[in-house]
């Protein structure tokens, strides 16, 4: 009986909430992809909706047409995902999703960002370098130089990835054959597998494969190590010298004590 009761009123909040939607603006969702919004042919990909609320139905569409509708098997839940496996070329494109609910009133939410999805390896891959170092020291300038060898008729994007990063670290368009990705005031998080990719700016959205990974190191500048060594050292020397200035003063007193304390009265009969 009170599972039953509380199933009951669990019903009754989220059909409330979604009541107030109806009756008032509506948030729109947000998509985003796992593993990346970037794959390789023939692999898989998730695309993730959450909306501002639960209970809800969810559509994704790719380039405004629905592909697929999903409803959350708890009432309470606030996302949906969406699995496309073996992808080809033909998935790459931008991809939306919206919420609603499903009764004679329904409408549908504002559409969240466009999310485009890149299938890799129609176009030949491209090379990555970088200029002078590939390691450099925190709050420097990495510059990694993506290069197409193969002329694509069309306007070009490149795209600078991360191993690890669901999303491209940068995106441009490039004039030419060639494009520099500028890295700015670097940390330690900024340490780790590049690549980059190039692709048709418009559908069909033509994406090369992927460059062979480049490694990018990010340290800490010599002179931090050896600064905090010799804070350390100045620290160390200078509780050294307190204990030997009060040692001093200790022994200071104790002599001068000795000097002018009184001498012993003789006792009677002594000479």
């Amino acid at each position: 009986m009170i599972p039953k009761l509380l199933s009951l009123l669990c019903f009754r909040l989220c059909v409330g909430q979604i009541d107030r939607l109806d009756n008032g603006p509506r948030l729109k969702p947000s998509l985003s992809a796992w593993p990346s919004s970037v794959v390789a042919l023939r692999s898989s990909v998730t695309l993730q909706c959450i909306s501002p609320t639960p209970c809800l139905y969810f559509i994704l569409k790719k380039e405004g047409v629905v592909l697929k509708s999903s409803k959350p098997d708890d009432l309470g839940e606030k996302t949906a995902d969406f699995h496309i496996t073996e992808l080809q070329q033909r998935d790459a494109g931008f991809y939306t999703c919206e919420y609603y609910r499903k009764h004679r009133l329904a409408r549908v939410s504002p559409a969240s960002d466009g999310l485009l999805l890149l299938v890799t390896g129609y176009l030949p891959k491209p090379s990555l370098q970088a200029h002078l170092w590939s390691t450099v020291t925190t709050g420097g300038k990495v510059t990694l130089r993506c290069q197409n060898i193969t002329n694509v008729s069309g306007s070009v994007m490149f795209a600078l990835l991360k191993v690890g990063s669901a999303w491209p670290v940068q995106t441009r368009k490039a004039a030419g054959l060639q494009l520099d990705f500028s890295l700015q005031n670097v940390t330690a998080r900024d340490s780790g597998r590049y690549s980059c990719v190039y692709y048709l700016e418009r559908i069909p959205f033509f994406a090369s494969g992927p460059s062979d990974p480049l490694e990018i190191s990010v340290t800490d500048p010599p002179c931090t190590k050896s600064e905090g060594y010799t804070m350390g050292n100045l620290i160390r020397l200078g509780m050294a010298a307190v204990v030997v200035l009060m040692v001093g003063i200790f022994l200071v007193e104790a002599w001068y004590s000795r000097r002018v304390s009184p001498s012993r009265p003789s006792a009677p009969g002594e000479r």
